[in-house]
């Protein structure tokens, strides 16, 4: 009887869920195909629906069960922008800093939790829509910081292609998640695919290069993001490139974009981008024009007021609602692949919750990724570590010291604790050391009433050591509009005139210096600076970047000694502005380590460590036919009396070559290890053909018989410890692509 029962029950139960999925419609049933749903629910859209989904603020469509959405947030070095607490990582220049791939990769797996957690709440509420709150993230800026005077430069990973397009691959790695159909969240390479400044003109320039250029430098790390890790998104530049605007550039958008890599995502334009067809570049007669060839072009959705003409476009002929469908189709792929239609169930990111927000495990990492931003320009005479035991004062000042803003750099989340140097200080040390703190003098300016510099000198004089926490700020180097507002004097629309520290921390750090006292320079910023004075007479210089919420306990690790330094430079320090070509020319001649052939502050690639390092004499094959894969390999030892980080940079070498362009050196592996005093560990690289390749003339990566030299070190050929190795290639040329 009741075996009878249990199968009535269960037969009652199944007839249910089938009548159940029977009256589910095709675009709600996840048991069919993405495509055949998208289609199904494209079939059901008026022409007017259309239109107002491929708008950033996209509404809600109560009679087909769609939410509301906007499609612009932000997660650069965190979730940014939201109204709620948030972890905050160092800003994306010291992510690529820490040359630590795998670090980069789970803070975006964390900030993608973040987001997360704030989106399921609101999809359960009914109350999608809000700005900042969605999981469609306008993230990485892959640009490559070809000027260190590009005040956006802050939100890049630096100025080498190999560099940029690793940590990029990461950060959309973490933040998309490893699910085999749902999305965590979306990520979008950006800004495609030639632009980095200047800020002022952004909306009208019309950046130009030639073909070796623009697949030598400008689109290899977007090539990456887009054929190696997948990203779904992206967004297309405000400026033009050749004449024609990036968001309705056939060349980059169709024939590269699409028809050369294949990309099956969505794009979006810059916000008010599309606009700037008519208004700014004079290339389109009304926003209509302009409206119907972004969207021809490859542009999906529109961050602006545009689109809505596409309605009355397609009215009128002038543009299919076939193409409309395009376009929407792809967006609706994204809107599924993030579960906006399914049962939450089905979801796995559907149950994070607000616990993930500023959670243990997130606040550490903000903090362990601060510390392995840090990079140690200089350390006369061991200066640093400083000694606990025979430190009895400290002299704190400048006007990074206690500016927690600063720290947040641009695109920022607000953490609940974000600790400044001086706070670290008075934490750590409460009454074992005396913190004498002065701001001493503005970023840019004087204090009124404050004491003068030889005052503060005088203030000082009887201090064990002088710890100078100086730079810029996030409030004058950044966007247009963001950044470099009227009297700040050096800075033009965010972007900086000079590259030198603002002289009003110069001449302040020139008197602090007459004390005989130890100087030690800690520099915030999202860029370089020259240091010309400062390289020459401060006793330390410590390039602590825009660290985050855990940059003053990261910073006093450092030193102390508490941490060992081993960030790297993801950018050249040039002497001064002097050395560079003009900021609007877009030529890498003379640019960028690979190319820049003058005497240089610092080198890409360098950073000082509390240890030292030896390498062996890389294990490589001397002869190789081209279109084969190659390892190589090396043993490093930690020789020095500390433990420590080590990162092993791998360059190739190839010779020149007539007046054909040829890097001096390229960056083609990387790796940060972590060895013990006495310790020894064996490295190895894969070098396929795409790293021993040259682009040619014509822009084509070609593996070519030749000879090049394999360098593996702490940094530079010529500028590091470290070992070169041979290597003949024989054959064909093989065509990379």
């Amino acid at each position: 009887m009741k075996t009878h029962t249990l199968i009535i029950i269960l037969l009652s139960c199944s007839c249910l869920l089938l009548n159940a999925q029977e009256s589910l419609k095709p675009y709600q049933d996840p048991s069919k195909p993405v495509d055949e749903r998208v289609d199904d629910l494209i079939a059901r859209l008026t022409l007017n629906e259309k239109v107002k989904m491929m708008k950033h603020e996209s509404p809600a469509i109560p009679r087909l069960g769609i939410p509301a959405y906007d499609w612009w947030n932000e997660a650069l070095h965190g979730v940014a922008r939201t109204s709620e607490k948030v972890t905050v990582y160092p800003q994306a220049i010291g992510m690529a800093a820490t040359f630590d791939t795998e670090a980069v990769r789970k803070m975006g797996d964390y900030t993608a939790s973040e987001g997360r957690a704030l989106f399921n709440e609101d999809l359960k509420a009914g109350k999608t829509g809000t700005r900042y709150r969605g999981l469609t993230y306008w993230t990485p800026n892959i640009n490559i910081f070809r000027d260190p005077r590009w005040g956006r430069g802050q939100e890049t990973y630096g100025e080498d292609p190999y560099l940029t397009g690793m940590m990029g691959s990461a950060i959309v790695e973490g933040l998309e998640g490893d699910d085999p159909f749902y999305l965590k969240a979306v990520a979008a390479a950006k800004h495609f695919a030639v632009h980095s400044g200047p800020e002022y003109n952004r909306h009208s320039f019309d950046a130009r290069s030639n073909l070796y250029d623009l697949w030598d430098t400008y689109l290899p790390a977007f090539h990456q993001l887009v054929v190696q890790a997948k990203v779904h998104g992206i967004m297309c530049a405000y400026n033009r490139y050749e004449g024609q605007p990036c968001c309705g550039n056939d060349e980059l958008l169709t024939n590269i974009l699409r028809n050369q890599w294949g990309f099956d995502g969505y794009v979006t334009s810059d916000c008010w981008g599309v606009s700037d067809f008519t208004s700014y570049h004079k290339t389109h007669a009304n926003d209509t024009e302009a409206a119907i060839d972004a969207v021809l072009s490859g542009t999906d959705l529109e961050c602006g007021n545009t689109y809505h003409l596409l309605e009355q476009a397609v009215n009128l002929g002038f543009i299919s609602e076939k193409d409309i469908n395009v376009s929407l189709r792809r967006l609706l792929t994204i809107l599924y692949k993030l579960g906006f239609f399914d049962p939450q169930v089905k979801n796995p990111y559907s149950e994070i919750s607000r616990d993930v927000l500023e959670c243990k495990e997130h606040k550490q990492h903000a903090y362990e990724m601060a510390q392995k931003s840090i990079v140690l320009l200089k350390n006369d005479n061991q200066i640093l570590p400083l000694d606990k035991k025979e430190i009895k004062k400290i002299a704190l000042i400048g006007p990074n010291a206690d500016n927690p803003q600063t720290q947040l750099a641009n695109y920022f989340g607000e953490p609940t604790e974000n600790i400044t140097p001086l706070m670290s200080l008075k934490n750590r040390f409460k009454n074992k050391i005396e913190v004498q703190y002065f701001k001493g003098v503005n970023i840019m300016s004087h204090i009124e009433g404050a004491p003068s510099p030889a005052q503060l000198t005088t203030k000082v004089a009887d201090a064990d050591v002088i710890v100078f926490v100086g730079g810029i700020s996030a409030d004058y180097e950044g966007e247009a509009g963001d950044a470099g507002a009227d009297g700040y004097g050096a800075f033009v629309s965010g972007d900086r005139s000079t590259i030198a520290l603002p002289k009003v921390q110069t001449d302040l750090m020139k008197e602090l210096k007459k004390t005989g006292k130890p100087l030690v320079l800690v520099n915030m910023s999202g860029s370089i600076m020259s240091f010309e004075w400062e390289s020459q007479h401060a006793n330390a210089i410590v390039q602590a970047w825009y660290g985050g919420q855990a940059s003053g306990d990261a910073i006093v690790d450092v030193l102390f000694g508490d941490y060992n330094p081993a960030g790297r430079m993801p950018l050249t320090t040039y002497m001064s502005e002097e050395d560079l070509p003009p900021f609007e020319d877009y030529s890498m001649a003379n640019r960028t380590y690979r190319y820049f052939n003058g005497e240089v502050r610092y080198p890409f690639g360098h950073g000082l460590s509390y240890t030292t390092f030896e390498y062996s004499k890389p294990k490589s094959p001397t002869l190789i036919h081209t279109g084969e894969t190659i390892s190589v390999e090396t043993t490093v030892k930690n020789t020095g009396a500390r433990d420590g980080d080590e990162v092993v940079q791998l360059y190739i070498i190839h010779p020149k070559n007539g007046n054909r362009p040829v890097p001096n050196c390229a960056l083609k592996g990387f790796k940060r290890i972590s060895l013990k005093k006495g310790e020894s560990k064996t490295i190895s690289f894969v070098l396929t053909p795409k790293e021993l390749s040259m682009t040619d003339e014509k822009g084509n990566l070609i593996h070519s018989a030749g000879d090049v030299q394999i360098y593996i070190g702490g940094g530079q050929p010529k500028h590091s410890v470290g070992e070169f190795v041979d290597l003949k290639m024989e054959g064909e040329p093989f065509v990379v692509y």
